[in-house]
């Protein structure tokens, strides 16, 4: 990927800069940045999906810990119960 915003620079700069005349770029700087300006874009979307792919694996291991947690304590709290009653009677 690009440099943090360094293609995205260069086309806000041709985008300013004329349309026509000696100060005006030329059509092969235009395709130049537009090709590099949509590989960009793609990084970007591999770069998107992949880290969706990781946060939907992490929100599936988080809900399971979640149930293991829930289900420990409630176990916990029922031993715990016994333990308390098991003091008293001793």
């Amino acid at each position: 990927m690009g440099g943090d915003g360094l293609v995205l620079q260069r086309i806000e700069a041709l985008l300013d800069a004329p349309a026509s005349g000696e100060a005006a770029p030329s059509l092969a700087n235009l395709e130049e940045t537009l090709t590099e300006g949509y590989a960009e874009a793609l990084a970007l979307e591999a770069e998107r999906s992949r880290v969706t792919g990781e946060l939907v694996s992490l929100a599936t291991r988080l809900t399971h810990a979640e149930d293991q947690l829930g289900k420990l304590r409630v176990q916990l709290d029922r031993l715990q119960a016994r333990a308390r009653a098991l003091r008293r009677a001793s």
